[in-house]
């Protein structure tokens, strides 16, 4: 058996379809242009590598989109009033501070002072309490694009047995909440979980986002059970340069396994995608609109 490819660039790019039609009509009957503002602090290529293609699919997308760059050395007092900034701004109704912060920095006094309503990373104590409460929140965008990931194969989750290795609260935490709206039966595990391979053997769905390069072996996948990988790790490679792996094995999942996301071109594809619909949602919310259909 060699399992069906999840291929995330596709689902994506449909969704990133979905969410500028919804743009467009929101605009036309109300005149509301949803606006996504961005803050990267230094000069880390990566950062800003993923800051640009925000930008690009922003404006690809039919909304505002607001860049704000601010030098490494920063202080503090000067990034909350951005944020302070934004949070009044009427055009902005998305804020998205870039992480990882520099270490002269504190994360979480940055994350407390974006307003909740427009906390489209959904880290925001208020969107987490409220996520594990059960209640309607913007959530964090890589567990959503999971969740939509796995409808791809999957209609309804409801009643499957799930496992997320990670505990983190960008990914798994928040991942787990979303997991229990759909009415599956879920475990949270971790690198230091006894007996992780027999857990995950009993699995419908497997979720990796534990941050260990293929640590998930073939021989721990329920036969025909659904792995999103969402590990990114880069290994040495032959010719001397790196290679992306996942979290999980997989060449060996992939005959175990009986749909994969690949690693690029899985999970990562949909972060982005997930940033403009949590936008969207925070664009029809602030301004007292039906909840757009994406």
């Amino acid at each position: 058996m060699t399992a069906r490819i999840i291929d995330g660039k596709i689902i994506a790019a449909e969704l990133r379809t979905r969410v500028a039609g919804e743009v467009a009509r929101i605009r036309a009957e109300s005149g509301l242009t949803p606006g996504l503002a961005v803050v990267l602090v230094g000069s880390d290529p990566a950062s800003q590598v993923y800051v640009r293609s925000k930008h690009k699919q922003t404006q690809e997308a039919g909304m505002a989109s607001f860049e704000h760059v601010l030098p490494e050395d920063v202080a503090q007092t000067d990034l909350l009033a951005l944020i302070t900034q934004l949070n009044r701004d009427p055009m902005v109704h998305g804020i998205l501070v870039q992480l990882p912060l520099p270490k002269s920095l504190h994360t979480e006094t940055i994350i407390n002072a974006i307003d909740p309503a427009k906390d489209v990373d959904g880290l925001h104590p208020s969107n987490a309490g409220r996520l594990a409460g059960g209640f309607a929140a913007l959530s964090p965008c890589t567990p959503l694009g999971c969740i939509i990931l796995t409808k791809s194969v999957h209609a309804s989750l409801e009643g499957m047995n799930a496992i997320v290795i990670g505990r983190s609260n960008l990914v798994g935490r928040p991942l787990v909440q979303l997991l229990l709206n759909e009415n599956a039966t879920v475990t949270i595990a971790h690198s230091r979980s006894r007996d992780l391979a027999q857990l995950c053997a009993r699995a419908d769905l497997v979720y990796a986002a534990v941050g260990k390069p293929e640590m998930v072996r073939g021989d721990w996948i329920k036969p025909g059970a659904t792995v999103i990988d969402v590990g990114i790790n880069r290994l040495p490679a032959a010719d001397g340069k790196t290679r992306l792996v996942g979290d999980v094995a997989y060449a060996e999942a992939l005959h175990v396994a009986g749909a994969i996301t690949p690693v690029p071109g899985g999970v990562g594809q949909m972060t982005v995608a997930c940033l403009l619909v949590n936008t969207l949602r925070a664009a029809c919310a602030i301004h007292g609109l039906p909840k757009p259909a994406v």
